[in-house]
């Protein structure tokens, strides 16, 4: 039976952002939230040892596996090897714009292949007893219409997929960058909402431009879920009141120096299996984030992790360093 996760919030997939040090980091603070990977290609799980890139910490869980690919027979057995590691879910991946998903045809132009999609998503689904989801777009380029959408979202759900993450801006293939594809066009959060009025069934969850825990609440009187991206990267502090506001659990009760202390241990143990302490301290780098002395907190701890020998007391030093409380 699928494990029946609770996506009222989650963290983005972010390429050399949420690798496994931040996911440890970030539990830290919220228990309930929803994380994932980075975006793993197949080839990248089918070429190379997979262990360095499936290998999570338990405590990351609840953690969604996030593959680019498309072909169903590949993706299939990429999704047996995430059940296999105990992952909570499979996303598959069409929203991505960059030049690499496009030459690799997946990512944001399988829009365009709904009926591609949903062979990968059946294939997958009946390969594996965890969830497959899908996160996309509302549309690509000139294909923009929510008809479009509605036929993608139809013929997908019908293949087995019950979670549809939607980034509500569309993307552009050509003439933009996916940087600038990031602010423009306009987000068009309206169709989303319309999604989840004409399909109750399924469940839908926004991502786009949400900053907050107070927007993301927001939004939750439309669809079921909210993903935050970068926001939640920028100022991992904000998930600390995740727990509470969000999913009404007990509150995250650590200040942000008691939360470093607790985190040193693990550093060390990190550090001495050969991981660079600068592989995990910039994950921490917004951690004082709208602070007095924040600005100074990212400045040391980007400036003298590298020279600390590996020796985790630089986040202590840095705090001290700072004034910050």
């Amino acid at each position: 039976m699928m494990q029946e996760l609770n996506y009222k919030l989650a963290v983005a997939p972010m390429l050399h952002r949420t690798d496994r040090w931040f996911r440890y980091c970030v539990r830290m603070l919220t228990k309930h939230t929803v994380l994932y990977t980075e975006m793993l290609t197949v080839n990248t799980l089918l070429h190379t040892d997979p262990q360095p890139f499936l290998f999570f910490d338990p405590i990351e869980l609840p953690l969604v596996l996030q593959l680019g690919g498309n072909d169903p027979k590949t993706l299939a057995h990429c999704a047996k090897l995430a059940e296999s590691w105990g992952y909570s879910a499979v996303n598959l991946n069409v929203g991505c714009p960059s030049d690499r998903a496009q030459a690799g045809g997946f990512g944001a132009c399988l829009m365009l292949q709904p009926e591609l999609v949903a062979e990968c998503v059946a294939t997958m689904q009946a390969t594996v007893t965890i969830p497959i989801t899908v996160k996309h777009r509302i549309g690509i380029d000139h294909q923009d219409s929510y008809a479009a959408l509605a036929h993608f979202i139809e013929l997908v759900s019908q293949a087995g997929c019950k979670t549809f993450i939607i980034h509500a801006r569309k993307a552009w293939l050509s003439g933009l960058s996916p940087r600038e594809n990031r602010q423009v066009p306009a987000l068009d959060y309206a169709m989303v909402y319309a999604i989840k009025q004409n399909f109750p069934a399924l469940k839908i969850i926004i991502n786009g431009g949400i900053k907050d825990l107070q927007a993301a609440s927001s939004h939750l009187s439309s669809v079921d879920g909210v993903m935050i991206g970068r926001a939640a990267y920028d100022n991992p502090w904000l998930l600390a009141q995740a727990d509470s506001y969000i999913f009404d659990k007990p509150a995250f009760d650590l200040t942000r120096q008691e939360l470093i202390q607790r985190l040193i241990p693990w550093i060390q143990q990190e550090v001495s299996k050969g991981i660079p302490i600068t592989r995990i301290t910039k994950h921490l780098l917004g951690l004082f984030y709208g602070q007095p002395g924040g600005r100074l907190w990212r400045r040391c701890l980007s400036e003298n992790a590298y020279m600390s020998g590996g020796d985790p007391a630089i986040l202590q030093d840095c705090y001290a360093a700072c004034s910050l409380k």
